[in-house]
């Protein structure tokens, strides 16, 4: 019997706007200590994500973090875990889209991300257990 999304999953979602600046949404992720920001935007009717690979990117690139908006730097095309996927399935999203993070949805609304790291320290704390 495998661990639910809900159980594993962070519930203390970090919500920020596309028109947030990349420092903006940087500052939030390193007080909040998570690699993740949920993107709601107003106009549409999509969540987005923005991870801190994106914003090393754009940094990367050379763009500046004061002018750069959020907006122009997340995924849209998230892929979303239900929070009655057992972890394995959620981590086999992962692997075939390429992801680190997974939006947990419940109907239209947003319940948490799940990210490669809440996994590894469920099936690690499973393992010390069963030792």
């Amino acid at each position: 019997m495998g661990m639910h999304v809900r159980e594993a999953m962070a519930a203390l979602v970090l919500t920020v706007g596309p028109e947030h600046t990349l420092r903006q949404t940087a500052t939030l992720m390193a007080e909040r200590r998570v690699g993740s920001a949920v993107v709601l935007d107003p106009d549409s009717e999509g969540v987005g994500i923005i991870t801190e690979r994106d914003v090393l990117m754009a940094i990367g690139r050379g763009l500046d973090p004061d002018t750069e908006r959020t907006g122009s730097h997340l995924t849209w095309d998230v892929v979303y875990a239900g929070p009655a996927w057992t972890v394995e399935a959620a981590a086999a999203a992962m692997v075939r889209g390429g992801f680190r993070h997974l939006v947990v949805l419940d109907g239209s609304e947003v319940l948490g991300v799940i990210s490669v790291r809440d996994i590894l320290r469920v099936w690690t704390q499973a393992t010390d257990a069963a030792a």
